[in-house]
């Protein structure tokens, strides 16, 4: 269960839905981004590298001075396990989701592998109740299977699907990173705060998929044209900058201050909104009007928040 003490007047679940939400927003701007890179002559996977490694140097000196600054010594199960826990979070909940997820769409639909992906709300569920004893609730359980729905929905499966063991097995892996993601960022016994988790996450993030492009595991290649989203011509670096400010530093650093104050079921939820606004985006910039089967899906998704949040309320 989640806290309802107030921050600054506002309860806790108020200010941690809207911080959510915005974290899901910055998240899902990426897609209409990266694929205006991938487009110009950029790979998927140093699109990938810099946006993580420039969210890594945008939160460095602010993570370091929220891990200075932090009101309560780490935790007396000690440092060093604290330490093994931000190298969890760098290598599975962002190098290694990312890393899985860009397999994953190489031998699968793109709208499939984002639905095998997106089931991490109920794997956290099924964590939290076996390794917490956190058992969910009706509504909760009603919340999940309605958000779930609505996500297959808005992702609008249509048509022969053809699936590969392998694909599936990395979006599977996607899934386990996105799932670590949720219940990492919502662990406060860490002792260590949302911009400094979030700025160490990204460093390590950062430097594995680098490693793994000097090794040959991800494809990198880079340009200098012009990039074109929707209308616009921009120069290569704005939407990069863009990647690595917002849909890296921001996404990441609002979505673990949101985990802390709603604890990682219902953070986990509201961040299928994600989806929402990835649809969104590319209506607005692409042009791709959303389907009358995704916008049912969009109000299921928005009630199944609403049911988890009250299965999660004391």
């Amino acid at each position: 269960m989640t806290s309802t003490t107030t921050t600054h007047g506002v309860p806790r679940p108020t200010v941690g839905i809207t911080l959510a939400l915005i974290s899901s927003a910055c998240f899902g701007i990426s897609g209409v981004l990266a694929r205006a890179m991938i487009e110009s002559g950029w790979s998927a996977g140093a699109t990938v590298t810099v946006r993580i490694a420039l969210g890594a140097a945008v939160l460095a000196i602010p993570g370091l001075l929220a891990f200075r600054d932090r009101r309560a010594p780490l935790p007396a199960r000690s440092a060093t396990g604290t330490w093994w826990v931000l190298l969890a979070y760098g290598l599975l909940a962002v190098a290694g989701c990312q890393l899985a997820y860009f397999y994953a769409v190489t031998y699968l639909q793109v709208g499939v592998a984002l639905l095998i992906e997106y089931t991490a709300p109920v794997a956290v569920l099924v964590w939290m109740w076996l390794r917490h004893a956190q058992r969910p609730t009706r509504v909760t359980v009603l919340g999940a299977a309605l958000a779930i729905g609505g996500l297959a929905l808005v992702l609008d499966l249509t048509g022969e699907v053809s699936m590969s063991t392998v694909g599936v097995l990395w979006a599977l892996a996607a899934m386990v990173g996105a799932a670590a993601y949720f219940v990492i960022s919502a662990d406060e016994r860490t002792g260590l705060p949302p911009l400094a988790l979030a700025a160490g996450g990204l460093l390590i993030g950062a430097v594995a998929l680098a490693a793994a492009g000097l090794v040959g595991a991800l494809p990198m290649a880079a340009s200098t044209s012009s990039v074109r989203v929707g209308d616009l011509s921009l120069p290569w670096w704005a939407p990069l900058l863009m990647l690595g400010v917002v849909s890296a530093a921001m996404a990441y650093a609002f979505g673990i201050a949101a985990g802390r104050m709603l604890g990682a079921r219902v953070m986990s939820f509201v961040a299928l909104s994600e989806v929402l606004f990835a649809v969104l985006f590319a209506w607005s910039a692409l042009d791709e009007l959303p389907a009358p089967v995704q916008l049912v899906g969009g109000l299921l998704i928005i009630a199944g928040v609403v049911f988890v949040r009250l299965g999660e309320a004391p």
